[in-house]
């Protein structure tokens, strides 16, 4: 009886130690699975020329950004817009964190104070386990003009100062040279321009915003905007589409793009309701952005 135990006890512990073995040998064999990586610079920077892109600062980042554009292209008389009255906005960005983003910035024209944010949802991944990025993007402007800028002074009030932009951005890096976006956009005026009962704006506002880029060699990109206003006016003259052509030079610390395009007012709501400037006729303006990291 004892031998018997003492053989079943040398089979079993035998059995235990093959079955160690092996399940040592197939955790060996298994390749461990690795974590999805990002895919990074789907853009240059968080403004691709007007439009906001996906990007976000990383945790602790700071933006500087100057903005700045040329009146439109006449002729020699005033250097091609360079004489004429220019539009400028200083901007800060800060990154609370790799995907939250919250910003400040001023616009010379109409004296426009900014308050920008922006969380990047999803992020692309190399193996195309999360196939495109989505970034959500939004501001608050507060239009500093004299009270007579926003009708009858006995009807105005202060939040008539105030405009609204949101937007849900999705983007796609194709491959190392080509990126591609695409943006609704909601937009709402407290206060709008009425020039009569029936010729008026809206307050109430949806727009659609494409963008585009693609390295060309080195740091040196091209890049595409085109912005369309989707809500009709009760005016005779519609707002004009947007359409900017520009070309980017970036390197780790400093973004700078020089472009051609159809619209001065470089915040986005003002931009997609307010443009009258037609391209199809020529109407074109210089612009340049820097954008300096720390």
């Amino acid at each position: 009886m004892r031998r018997t135990l003492k053989t079943m006890n040398k089979i079993l512990t035998l059995l235990l130690l093959c079955l160690f073995s092996v399940s040592l040998s197939a955790q060996e064999e298994a390749p461990a699975k690795e974590k999805s990586k990002p895919v990074r610079f789907t853009f240059g920077t968080g403004t691709l020329i007007d439009n906001q892109t996906v990007a976000t600062p990383y945790k602790g980042g700071i933006e500087l950004q100057i903005q700045h554009r040329f009146s439109l292209i006449e002729n020699y008389h005033n250097i091609f817009g360079i004489y004429g009255a220019a539009n400028t906005r200083l901007g800060l960005n800060y990154g609370i964190t790799d995907r939250i983003m919250v910003g400040i910035g001023t616009t010379k024209d109409y004296k426009l104070q900014d308050i920008q944010w922006k969380y990047l949802i999803l992020q692309q991944t190399e193996d195309n386990s999360m196939p495109v990025s989505l970034s959500y993007y939004g501001n608050v402007v507060l239009d500093l003009e004299r009270k007579e800028a926003f009708g009858p002074v006995e009807s105005y009030r202060d939040i008539h100062r105030i405009s609204y932009f949101t937007q849900v951005i999705l983007a796609r890096k194709f491959n190392d040279k080509f990126s591609f976006q695409l943006a609704p956009s909601l937009v709402y005026f407290n206060s709008v321009p009425q020039y009569s009962e029936v010729s008026k704006y809206k307050n109430l506002n949806f727009g659609l915003s494409a963008g585009a880029r693609l390295a060309l060699f080195g740091s040196h990109a091209l890049l595409l905007e085109y912005d369309q206003l989707l809500t009709k006016q009760d005016l005779d003259r519609q707002p004009q589409p947007n359409l900017s052509v520009g070309w980017e030079i970036g390197t780790a610390t400093h973004t700078f793009q020089i472009f051609a395009a159809n619209y001065s007012q470089i915040i986005n709501q003002r931009n997609l309701v307010f443009n009258t400037n037609d391209f199809r006729k020529g109407d074109y303006l210089i612009g340049f952005n820097i954008t300096v990291r720390f």
